[in-house]
């Protein structure tokens, strides 16, 4: 979880779970170990991966209700804000993320943006490689939850891809280049996808090979 990536000002999604020397958030089950912290919502998000692939069908069209369910399942015994947009300000390494007065309008766009990229079906690789590739940027650089951003859109991005018939992504390759990821991340904001376009395909590569 490595909550000190973040900075945060002015909240109560900000407090710190007492005795956790600000490690862990302030949270409902009263952990303070984040490394314990850690394995909680890794199990939990086992869990929500094992619902939503159940769930969801090739042909459905997504949106942030859906998504608000998924953060609120696998969060919501945890931390009592899961499920609803962050209050506070988020930045990572200097990086802000979209204000926090800003999210209504921004999670509506970003609302649009899922419904009309879902459901996958059909789509041509290069089609589901970009329409990934943007909403996995847009998804990021709103960042509308105070915690769990990041995996929540990767579950995003692995059931797109499962509509389309694919295997999935395999997220190795982003987590040994973290630097290079999160500037592709960053060029998004130009609405240049291109760099994440190419994580998007290696990922997929990579998903087939480990079928095989």
């Amino acid at each position: 979880m490595n909550q000190g990536r973040y900075d945060t000002a002015g909240s109560p999604e900000g407090e710190w779970e007492p005795g956790s020397e600000e490690q862990v958030l302030a949270n409902q089950l009263g952990v303070t170990d984040p490394c314990l912290m850690d394995q909680i919502e890794l199990d939990g998000l086992n869990y929500l991966y094992q619902s939503v692939y159940e769930s969801v069908t090739e042909d459905e069209t997504l949106g942030m209700e859906d998504i608000i369910v998924w953060h609120r399942e696998w969060l919501g015994g945890i931390y009592a804000w899961a499920g609803q947009y962050r209050t506070v300000n988020m930045s990572k390494n200097g990086f802000p993320f979209a204000a926090a007065a800003q999210l209504p309008r921004l999670a509506e766009e970003l609302d649009q943006m899922i419904q009309e990229s879902t459901p996958c079906l059909g789509m041509a690789e290069e089609e589901l490689v970009a329409a990934i590739a943007r909403t996995h940027v847009e998804f990021v650089l709103v960042h509308p939850f105070r915690e769990g951003n990041g995996r929540i859109a990767r579950l995003l991005a692995d059931i797109m891809a499962l509509q389309a018939g694919k295997a999935g992504l395999d997220f190795s390759s982003w987590d040994r280049d973290r630097d290079n990821y999160f500037a592709a991340i960053q060029q998004g904001l130009g609405e240049d996808y291109g760099a994440m376009e190419a994580f998007v395909s290696s990922a997929l590569r990579d998903a087939e090979s480990d079928v095989f």
